[in-house]
């Protein structure tokens, strides 16, 4: 009797520089998506912490996920996986991945710098508030990502704002209501203009699908973690913590069965057959 085949998935989990956490509990993320992906037996997982071996893994992968704070794919890595990508190649981009090389701009700022993956991925990370609490909002509920979900949840994390590459071909999934980006002066980033906002000037997209050739994306802004070891948070939304002070251990989104739920959803959109 023939041997089921496996459906590789590859998993790219890490900070930079290589081997730091870069302000994330990775251990913690690395393990609750390994974690999932277990539970389907025909699924067969690589790992790696940066796209550096990409060319090695990407020929017998169905799904690529990433979680990464700060690794992002070169000019040439950006070339083969796009080329997978336009081959049929699904990619389910987490968190970070929208963000990448960032440049000081002021002794203590610093301003992120657009690369050519952010055009595969089809977004730019410009900035976050502190850790705050807001809604999140199912854009399209008929999609297979957003499926079982309520119409609204509420979540506690890391607010990301992103820049839309491909509005005209992108299905927005998730979004979220915020006027104006509420961060104190000199936190985070430094941005030339909050091009985040949609034109009714409220609306912000957390997670979207788009299409890249006979493949696609999909990115979920969610998902910030951190202990005691690896928090950089200086301080937290009152919304989060009345003091402001950042809570030693933060799962945020994760702890959220409607998180999980998107996490599983987008699996197995990445692990289905053409």
């Amino acid at each position: 009797m023939p041997r089921p085949q496996n459906t590789r998935v590859h998993l790219i989990v890490g900070g930079f520089p290589p081997g730091t956490a870069a302000g994330h509990d990775m251990n913690y993320a690395r393990l609750r998506l390994l974690g999932i992906l277990e539970q389907n037996p025909a699924i067969y997982t690589t790992v790696s912490n940066d796209y550096s071996d990409l060319a090695r893994w990407l020929p017998e992968t169905r799904l690529l996920v990433t979680y990464v704070a700060g690794p992002y794919p070169d000019d040439e890595q950006n070339g083969q996986l796009r080329g997978w990508l336009e081959a049929g190649g699904r990619w389910l981009a987490l968190h970070g991945t929208s963000g990448g090389k960032a440049a000081r701009v002021e002794e203590q700022r610093r301003k992120m710098v657009k690369g050519a993956y952010h055009d595969t991925l089809g977004s730019f990370f410009l900035n976050h508030p502190p850790l705050r609490k807001f809604h999140v909002h199912i854009a399209d509920p008929s999609d297979p990502i957003t499926s079982g979900l309520p119409q609204s949840f509420e979540t506690c994390d890391e607010l990301y704002l992103i820049e839309l590459q491909h509005a005209e071909d992108t299905k927005n999934l998730l979004t979220t209501e915020l006027q104006h980006d509420p961060s104190p002066p000199g936190f985070g980033f430094v941005y030339d203009g909050d091009t985040s906002v949609l034109p009714d000037g409220k609306t912000r997209v957390l997670g979207y699908s788009r299409p890249v050739g006979t493949g696609a994306v999909t990115y979920i802004a969610l998902g910030h973690c951190h202990n005691p070891t690896n928090s950089v948070q200086p301080f937290v939304d009152t919304s989060v913590e009345p003091t402001g002070k950042t809570p030693l251990t933060f799962r945020g989104s994760w702890e959220l069965p409607q998180f999980d739920r998107l996490l599983r959803n987008a699996m197995d959109w990445g692990t289905a057959p053409s």
